[in-house]
Parts: C-alpha cells; sequence; structure tokens
C-alpha cells in the first residue's frame, strides 16, 4: 500500500503540468474560438529564456522568473492576437488550426535561433528553496514537485473565479460567441481578446518554467510531445469547464506513475503503454464521449466568408508539365526525391484539399508503406515493386479502419484524433523490431523490371516520374468523379448534401482510405529511394506536421500544389545552404507561410498566379475598352461610332 502512494505522488506533478497546460488550452478556446497548438512553443520560450537569464547570465530567480512568466509570456500573446488571430477570429475552424500548426512547426525552430539547438541540462527550480524536501508522513516531495503543485493549483483556482465572479469572466466568454453582438452590448471584444491571450500565455509561461526542472533538460521534443496529453485532460473537460480539465490532467499523471512504478521499465508493454497512455486516452476521449462527437465550432451570426474561387484548371495542367519539364535539366537524385514527396503530398490534395478535413497522421501511413516493403523484401526476398503495392494496399486499409471511428468526429476533433494515432504509432509500434526492424533501419534495394535495373539514376526519375503522373491521375479521375461532387458538396454544407441522399461516411471513409494509400506508395517509393525505411529520418510524428503545413501554404487543392510542395521539400534546403543559411530555417519559412492560409487557403502559389492572370486579364480588357470608344473614320471622312446609340422608334 506504500508502494502505491509513492507511486501516485510520484504521478502527481506531471498531472499537475497537464492539468495546466490543458487549462490554458481550454482559455484560448472557450474566449477566442482557436485550439492554440502552439502553446508548446510558447512554453518552450519562456522555460529557455528562464534558463539563459538564470544560468548563462546569472540572474536572480525573481527577476527572471518575472521577464520569463510575467512579462514575455503575456507579450507573446498580445502579439499573436494583436497582429494574428484577431483577423481569424470569423475564419473557418480549418484556418486557424493551420495557423496554429505553422506557429508550433516554426516556434521551436525561432527559439533555437537564439537558444542554440542543443538540449539544456540541469535547468533551475523557480522555488526558493531547490534542495528542500517537504514530507508527508512517509511520503515526501522535492523542490520541483512542490513548486508544480502549489502554482497549479492557485493558478486554476484563481482562473475559476475570474470567470465565475468577474465582471471581464463573463466578456470573455461572451466574446467567443459573437465578438460584433458583444460590441453591440458596448463592450470592446478586442480588448477582451487580447486580455484573453495574454492570461494564456502567462499560462503557457508558467507551465514552461515548471516543466523543465521534472524533465531534467529545456527540450523542445519535451514541450511538444507533452502537449498531446494536455490536449487529453482538456478533451476531458469538453474544452470548455475549467474544473473538469483539471480533474483530467491529474488522473493520466497519476497512471503514469503507478505504470512506471509497477512496470518492468525494460518490457515491452512498459516501453509501449507509458509513453503512449496519453495519445490513447485522446483517441478513446475524442471518439467515446459524446459531447465531442456531436460537438460543433461556434459560428458568429454577422460573420461571412467568401472563399476565392478555384484556379483554372488548364493553368493547373501547364505548370506542372512546366515544372516537370524543367526539371530534367537539374540533379535526377534530388529531383527524384523530389517527386517522391510529392506523391506523398497527393493524399493532402485528397483528404484537405477534397475531403475539407486535416489529418496530422500522413507520415505513418506513408511509414507503414515503407516498412511494408523493407520486411516482405527481407523476409520473403519479394519483388520491390510487388512489396510497394502490397505496403500500398496495406496503408490503405489501416486509413479505413481509423476512419471509421474517426469520422464521427469533426473539424479540431478529428485533427487531433489522428495525431494521437500518429503518437500511438510511433511510441508504440515503431519500436516493434517486426514492423521497424529495431534499432537499425532495415535496406531496401532499388526495383528491377525485367531488364531495367532502377538502380539507374535517369530510370529511377523516369519510375517516380511515372508514379507520380498515375497517383496524379487517380486524384483528378476521382476529384472529376462522383465522389469528388459528393465531397465538394459536403464541405459546402452536409446539412444540404445528406438531404439530397449523399452518405457522408462513405465519401469520407473512401476519401481517407484513398490519401492514406497514395502516403502508402509514396513512403514505399522513399524507401527504395533512400535504400532504407528510416523512420527518424523520414516519417517521424513532427514531420507529419511539417509536411501539413507545407502543403497547405503552397495549395493542398490541387495537384500543382502537391508538385510544388514536394520539390520545395528538398530544393528549398540546397537553396538555404548556398545562401549560408542552416538549423531549422526551412521550418521557419513554412511555418509562417501557413499564417497566409485563412486569406488563400488554395496555396500561395495559386494565389500568385491568380493574381498575375487577373493583372493580364484587366490589362487586356482596359485596352479593348479604350479600342471600342475610339471613332473610326471611314474613307468618305464619316465619322463611325463603334457602339452607335440605339434608335428610338
Amino acid at each position: 500500500m506504500s508502494d502505491l502512494i509513492g507511486y501516485v505522488i510520484r504521478g502527481i506533478p506531471f498531472g499537475c503540468i497537464f492539468s495546466l497546460i490543458a487549462v490554458g488550452l481550454v482559455l484560448t478556446y472557450k474566449t477566442s474560438g482557436v485550439f492554440n497548438l502552439a502553446f508548446a512553443a510558447q512554453a518552450f520560450f519562456s522555460a529557455a529564456v528562464y534558463y539563459d537569464a538564470r544560468v548563462r547570465h546569472g540572474w536572480a530567480l525573481v527577476p527572471a522568473f518575472v521577464l520569463a512568466v510575467v512579462i514575455l509570456g503575456p507579450l507573446v500573446g498580445f502579439v499573436l492576437d494583436r497582429f494574428l488571430y484577431r483577423y481569424l477570429r470569423t475564419a473557418p475552424e480549418i484556418a486557424r488550426l493551420v495557423t496554429s500548426l505553422g506557429l508550433l512547426v516554426a516556434g521551436p525552430s525561432i527559439v533555437q535561433l537564439w537558444f542554440g539547438s542543443s538540449s539544456a541540462f540541469g535547468p533551475p527550480s523557480i522555488w526558493p528553496h531547490p534542495d528542500a524536501f517537504y514530507r508527508f508522513g512517509q511520503y515526501a516531495l522535492d523542490a520541483n514537485q512542490m513548486a508544480t503543485l502549489v502554482f497549479t493549483v492557485v493558478a486554476v483556482l484563481g482562473l475559476v473565479a475570474l470567470f465565475r465572479w468577474s465582471a471581464i469572466g463573463l466578456q470573455m466568454r461572451a466574446v467567443v460567441e459573437s465578438p460584433r453582438m458583444t460590441e453591440l452590448a458596448g463592450i470592446n471584444a478586442d480588448r477582451v481578446s487580447t486580455f484573453s491571450w495574454m492570461l494564456s500565455s502567462l499560462f503557457a509561461g508558467l507551465a514552461g518554467v515548471l516543466l523543465a526542472p521534472l524533465f531534467a533538460q529545456v527540450a523542445a521534443n519535451n514541450f511538444t510531445t507533452l502537449i498531446v496529453a494536455a490536449v487529453a485532460a482538456a478533451a476531458f473537460g469538453r474544452l470548455t469547464s475549467i474544473p473538469m480539465t483539471l480533474l483530467g490532467g491529474l488522473p493520466l499523471g497519476v497512471v503514469q506513475g503507478l505504470l512506471t512504478g509497477y512496470l518492468p521499465p525494460d518490457s515491452i508493454v512498459a516501453r509501449g503503454l507509458r509513453p503512449s497512455l496519453p495519445f490513447v486516452a485522446l483517441f478513446l476521449l475524442l471518439v467515446f464521449l459524446p459531447s465531442l462527437r456531436h460537438r460543433r465550432e461556434a459560428t458568429d451570426p454577422l460573420a461571412g466568408v467568401d472563399p476565392p474561387p478555384p484556379a483554372p484548371a488548364a493553368t493547373e495542367r501547364t505548370h506542372v508539365f512546366t515544372v516537370l519539364t524543367w526539371s530534367l535539366g537539374v540533379a535526377f537524385v534530388v529531383i527524384a526525391q523530389g517527386l517522391v514527396f510529392a506523391t506523398i503530398f497527393l493524399s493532402f490534395t485528397v483528404i484537405t484539399g477534397m475531403a475539407g478535413q486535416v489529418s496530422l497522421c500522413q507520415a505513418s501511413f506513408a511509414a507503414i508503406g515503407a516498412f511494408t516493403t523493407a520486411q516482405l523484401v527481407n523476409r520473403y526476398d519479394a519483388p520491390v515493386l510487388v512489396t510497394i503495392v502490397a505496403g500500398t494496399v496495406l496503408a490503405a486499409v489501416v486509413g479505413a479502419m481509423l476512419a471509421v471511428p474517426a469520422l464521427r468526429l469533426g473539424g479540431i476533433y478529428l485533427s487531433l484524433a489522428t495525431l494521437a494515432f500518429a503518437l500511438m504509432f510511433e511510441s508504440v509500434l515503431v519500436p516493434l523490431h517486426w514492423v521497424s526492424g529495431g534499432d537499425l533501419p532495415l535496406k531496401v534495394p532499388r526495383p528491377l523490371l525485367g531488364s531495367i535495373d532502377f538502380a539507374n539514376e535517369k530510370a529511377f526519375f523516369l519510375l517516380c516520374l511515372g508514379v507520380l503522373a498515375l497517383a496524379a491521375g487517380v486524384v483528378i479521375l476521382v476529384r472529376r468523379g462522383t465522389t469528388g461532387r459528393y465531397l465538394d458538396a459536403l464541405r459546402g454544407s452536409e446539412v444540404a448534401a445528406t438531404a439530397v441522399g449523399i452518405n457522408p461516411t462513405r465519401a469520407r471513409i473512401t476519401a481517407f482510405s484513398l490519401s492514406a494509400g497514395i502516403a502508402g506508395l509514396g513512403g514505399g517509393l522513399l524507401a527504395t529511394q533512400t535504400g532504407q525505411a528510416n523512420y527518424n529520418a523520414n516519417f517521424t510524428s513532427f514531420f507529419g506536421l511539417f509536411w501539413v503545413v507545407l502543403v497547405v501554404t503552397l495549395g493542398a487543392r490541387s495537384v500543382q500544389g502537391a508538385v510544388n510542395a514536394g520539390l520545395g521539400l528538398v530544393l528549398f534546403p540546397q537553396l538555404l545552404k548556398l545562401l549560408g543559411l542552416s538549423g531549422g530555417y526551412e521550418y521557419i519559412f513554412f511555418g509562417l507561410g501557413a499564417l497566409t492560409y485563412a486569406q488563400h487557403p488554395e496555396g500561395i502559389i495559386e494565389a500568385q498566379t491568380r493574381r498575375s492572370l487577373q493583372f493580364v486579364q484587366g490589362l487586356v480588357e482596359r485596352r479593348r475598352k479604350k479600342q471600342s470608344t475610339v471613332d473610326i473614320t471611314d474613307d468618305g471622312g464619316d465619322v463611325v461610332q463603334t457602339h452607335p446609340e440605339p434608335v428610338s422608334r
């Protein structure tokens, strides 16, 4: 019994951190309608500032805490609201999600440019007596654990009092429903929104400086992964209830403490279940909690959205042909890899561009294709091309199985469920030898087709080009076919589409399965292109997030956008190296580029192409009108107007 209580006490500080981050997420979501996944980047920023001030510059505890948490934390929130999220308040939910994903990708890289890319070990505590122990009978808490417990309780109680008994709390809740109608009541909605963002960012800073000593290092990965556990706690609170969110975070920490204490550290169950517990909890809560399944985003009755028209199909085909023709003059190895990634990115054209859903597990589907290819080749000496097809089919089947429970959700909840699946796949399945091959990546040779050896780079380039053309043709046919039209109707209005007999579940499962299969196809091709199925080099969950940001920035609604994204992924880092820039600049540029999604959901390149076409068409139209008003003199000297006045009768 004493061991049980000891393990529970050991897990409480992590449960407090889960609750603290979750409360910050709920606060932002309640008051602005934005699920701020960039919360992790904000926490990492404050932790890095606190470490730099205390360790590298020798500041005292209080000034360093005030700078990192009280000043810079709210300042980041003010900047985010004033210059970004204020203009996304009436934007579609997918636009707000993509924007926060862009900040999640770009934020840590921006901080690391100043702080350094290596982890900083031994971060100092924010407790005045860092070496003290506090005993409760035979159990004890160290200074970091006590600091986490005290600060979490005080912060949450203060928030509950703010929302329940203060005028500003009531105003904050009103702004999320309709900022414009709130202003009609004489409330400054912009000021209330700014206050809520600054308060939420204060929570992010506090969570950052509390978490770093518990992990004994300041590393961006700790904050990014931990936010999923906080999301599970937020889901338990239905994204609205702060007390329920607090109660949801504590059990997660306690259960993790129990698993750490009772399971042998080297067992497969311990290595798989303990790190994946928050992801499993999140997935189950999202799928089976009725209030989340039927929850829909709040819409402002006074807001309207005018989406841009789709790009002309002729322009899209011409651009793709031009890009591929130009690619023949560049290094075959680099461009072939770009074509492989373009194949993977076509999966986003289906799931995001056509179905209107943001999937955060496409990298996992690509990994399934790569692992299937590698295992079949190494275990059964099967032909490489056959194993790539097998990987494609298996990825499509897994995608369909995931879609059945996940598509009961919608919007942000579907995206969170796919993120939970990606992290479960990474922590549970990837370490298994029969899945990934263990610690060393499995080797995958280039394919053979009769007398054609694709070990030759030119031949392999043509193979990649052919596979991309085949996948693009399938995507175009689906988009123009019945399924594509059904998905267009569902994206416009699911209620209206269902009323005319469209089955939304069948259409979306088809789209999900097709996108997973295309990702698996590209994953198998990438394994044979690189010579190995290397998860850490190509398919991690962070890469999956970055892929989403990259594709939606350049254009997820067209084949052109996938091709641009694939080529940009391999060529842009090469350009940065030529300019003397390295170390995550591509994450910064593309992450910040995702901030344009709300204004240009069709993608930056398509938006610029349309703008150029409109400019040229405007010039032609103005010249035509000018010529039409010019008087023309005939041979007899009479003046004839090109548009004579009508004769009255």
